[in-house]
């Protein structure tokens, strides 16, 4: 972040407005981006970000009025630019194809005069590009063996393509959004090393500590206008948190309290020797209220764990469970699908929301059964009355219950998944990953609802890759290595070091 940036704009957008219907997405914004500069884009969730970037994608088309020069001169925004590249959250790989072919999906395969497929060709291109970041992976096995840090690589490798040096702009969005803490460090590394390269960088984070490792310049949009575009070295955290909320607000650095009531607490959720996956002969307890956090690098189990408890692992699964509250009897863990333990899971895209789906059908869809009437119809009033109810209550951002569930931002269908959850009335509730791609704002009021529910005795399981989310929500945590629990901490003991050192197995 110490390197000259010049004065120069790769980029350079004024008046961009972009209107759905009768919502005003963007208004007015302005974006510049210097030669040689990682430059951040942040705001709150529904702040404009995405539809700024899929403008430049050339998914969606900017209303009249916008002007756009690449290095001074006029260019139509949407238009395949070549001096423009993209590396989206979900990367956009197959993961049944190995880097070599997906590298050959974006640019083609290198070829001879006859149209047959150079194949040693093609894999010293695809080596090439991805030692350059010190990638040093099997460039003909599936992206499904690969570690997320890898695939990020080779999603960027597949983008910069056919670049010189001092090409253009790479965008990158949310590119460390299910990274784990050691990853994240590794793709910063990556894109200094993009910017050594020649090409600028917008990059797009949620991840406040992000922006101010690798950011030159930090852009803050909010109620789709740009508030304000300032040099990072001159921001603190809580002033940049202030610019994204609109007050004077900032994430709490206070560590959660242990309630003397969960020493002494029933259990809410008992484990025993869980095997499935990476996962050997895990035990635990939950208590009543308790917020227990799953930790671990990736392949470590930690993210297998909430799928196993929930009974929605695909695998074999083998061990115990038992929820005192709903029966004395253990149950089997290949058959935890019987506890009725809701989930939010690690993936809300694929995993959390039906797309085709409404807002009110997204969050009664497993609360149906308790919405019919005497005659097995639909309550219709009772769904819309609960519906209403968890929107008010969470502070779902929507423009009603009828609005299709991809019109709202990610952070808003994250609260929709865990109203969907919690409208069971649950025992116990299972994390996973539970702010990916979540603004600092609404990330906030997720701890708050979080914390209310364990506080009314709900039993609460985190796993996140993010220590942040340990930190700031977790009594109790277990790290995992290798499929196994390594270490139990609690209390005024859970740090960032004493995490990250107990995940890294080096404490």
């Amino acid at each position: 972040m110490s390197e000259t940036v010049t004065t120069t704009p790769v980029l350079n957008i004024t008046g961009l407005s972009k209107r759905f219907g009768g919502t005003q997405a963007l208004q007015d914004v302005d974006l510049e981006i210097a030669h040689g500069e990682i430059h951040a884009l942040i705001g709150p969730n529904g702040s404009g970000k995405s539809t700024l970037i899929k403008i430049l994608a050339g998914y969606h088309q900017a209303d009249a009025g916008a002007d756009a020069r690449l290095d001074g001169e006029p260019f139509d925004l949407g238009s395949d630019h070549d001096r423009l590249r993209f590396v989206h959250q979900e990367l956009g790989l197959v993961g049944e194809l190995s880097a070599m072919d997906n590298l050959a999906l974006s640019r083609g395969f290198a070829r001879s005069r006859f149209g047959n497929i150079r194949w040693r060709e093609q894999e010293r291109r695809t080596v090439e590009l991805v030692h350059r970041f010190g990638l040093d992976i099997d460039v003909r096995r599936p992206l499904v063996d690969a570690t997320p840090v890898q695939r990020t690589v080779v999603a960027i490798a597949a983008a910069l393509q056919g670049w010189e040096s001092d090409q253009g702009l790479l965008v990158l969005d949310e590119p460390t959004a299910v990274l784990p803490p050691g990853e994240v460090a590794k793709l910063l590394d990556i894109v200094r090393e993009v910017r050594r390269g020649g090409a600028s960088v917008l990059y797009v984070s949620h991840r406040l500590d992000e922006i101010f490792q690798v950011a030159d310049r930090v852009t803050v949009i909010r109620g789709g206008r740009r508030i304000s575009t300032r040099p990072v070295n001159g921001l603190t955290p809580q002033a940049l948190v202030s610019l994204m909320a609109g007050e004077d607000t900032g994430p709490s650095t206070d560590r959660p309290k242990v309630p003397a009531t969960i020493r002494t607490a029933e259990p809410a959720l008992e484990a025993r020797e869980l095997t499935a996956g990476p996962l050997q002969r895990v035990d635990f307890t939950l208590a009543r209220g308790e917020l227990l956090g799953i930790a671990g690098l990736a392949g470590s189990g930690h993210d297998v764990l909430p799928y196993v408890v929930t009974g929605a692992w695909p695998g074999d699964v083998h061990g115990r469970l038992r929820s005192p509250a709903r029966s004395p009897e253990w149950e089997q863990a290949s058959r935890a699908a019987r506890l009725g333990i809701p989930l939010v899971p690690g993936d809300r895209a694929a995993q959390g929301v039906i797309g085709e789906f409404s807002v009110a059908e997204n969050l009664t869809l497993p609360s149906l059964s308790r919405l019919r009437g005497p005659r097995r119809p639909l309550d219709g009033r009772r769904e819309a009355a609960l519906v209403d109810d968890w929107v008010a209550r969470i502070g779902i951002r929507t423009a009603g219950r009828g609005a299709p569930i991809t019109t709202l931002s990610g952070g808003n269908q994250q609260k929709v998944v865990m109203a969907r959850c919690l409208a069971l009335e649950p025992e116990v509730l299972v994390l996973c990953e539970p702010t990916a791609g979540v603004d600092i704002a609404t990330r906030l009021q997720l701890y708050d609802l979080i914390r209310a529910q364990a506080a009314q005795g709900l039993g609460v399981i985190v796993s996140s890759s993010d220590v942040g989310d340990l930190l700031a929500l977790c009594t109790r945590v277990l790290v995992l290595r290798e499929g196994r629990v390594v270490r139990e901490i609690a209390g005024d003991a859970i740090s960032e070091p004493t995490l990250v050192h107990a995940m890294e197995g080096t404490e």
